[in-house]
């Protein structure tokens, strides 16, 4: 008994730990740590980060002001009208070219969780398509960034979407960032932005 208890404890004591690791890296109150790129709309509402269309309806981005290397990043998304964004890690940007690596969040059928590299290889990795059945479209999805050395690894509600090393991966430094694609019509939700460096 005294061995259950104790197990218990423990498995309790890493729990707590493993949570209190995790920082949040939106206050869900202003854009305190982050920096707007471009003319799009970012903005607070009821706890929420929105990222939305402007007037010019060109690409957009929300980057931190911090550098992360390693790292593992969770946040959820739900997608209102086109929700074609991202999120971006190990990135810079000059005015709104952005050079870095990009974790897909799309309309359905469009790769969410796969990986694309902007102004240089294009698509590295997609998702298959029977995982591209895991979004749910609308509603909150959760996703999941791991990125250690060469390799990242995504997850979208809590499912495998891309396994991915590759030595130019490994050797980026920057931001993260989140998007808004050209276009226009694009609203995309974020709330529960938490980050864990490794």
């Amino acid at each position: 008994m005294k061995q259950l208890l104790l197990f218990i404890f423990c498995s309790s004591i890493t729990i707590i730990a493993l949570s209190q690791s995790k920082k949040k890296i939106f206050n869900g109150k202003d854009l305190t740590g982050w920096t707007i790129h471009g003319t799009e709309k970012w903005y607070v509402d009821k706890g929420e980060l929105i990222c939305e269309s402007g007037p010019d309806k060109k690409y957009g981005y929300l980057s931190t002001n911090k550098n992360y290397k390693n790292f593992f990043l969770t946040l959820k998304f739900k997608q209102e009208a086109n929700g074609n964004s991202g999120v971006f890690i190990r990135s810079t940007i000059e005015g709104v070219k952005i050079s870095g690596w990009q974790v897909e969040v799309a309309p359905p059928n469009l790769f969410t969780g796969g990986i694309y590299e902007s102004y240089g290889r294009g698509w590295l990795i997609k998702p298959k398509p029977e995982d591209e059945k895991i979004l749910k479209s609308g509603k909150w999805n959760k996703l999941e960034i791991k990125a250690v050395g060469d390799e990242v690894n995504t997850w979208l509600n809590g499912h495998k979407m891309v396994s991915f090393k590759d030595e130019k991966i490994g050797s980026g430094e920057g931001f993260i960032a989140l998007q808004i694609h050209e276009g226009g019509g694009i609203k995309v939700r974020w709330k529960d932005i938490k980050i864990e460096e490794l």
